[in-house]
């Protein structure tokens, strides 16, 4: 029973490491397989234009590619 009860505890601060790691990334849950978009579907709702917040992220995103392209650019 001793040895069970060490097992539980080592996966379970094992599990709170992982969990508290995935916090502090604050990213989104994303598959290993691509998701919707391998078999090209774009959205996942029907709506024509994608909402404010998505937008929001799609205008952050492309700044942030922007940024790291002329840096890379400069660095050549």
């Amino acid at each position: 029973m001793m040895i069970f009860l060490v097992t539980l505890g080592f996966f379970l601060i094992i599990a709170a490491g992982m969990a508290v790691g995935y916090i502090f990334q604050q990213k989104t849950l994303a598959g290993s397989c691509g998701g919707l978009g391998s078999v090209g579907i774009e959205k996942a709702c029907n709506c024509d234009s994608p909402c404010e917040k998505r937008q929001e992220r799609e205008r952050i995103a492309a700044q942030e590619r922007d940024k790291s392209c002329s840096i890379n650019i400069k660095n050549i």
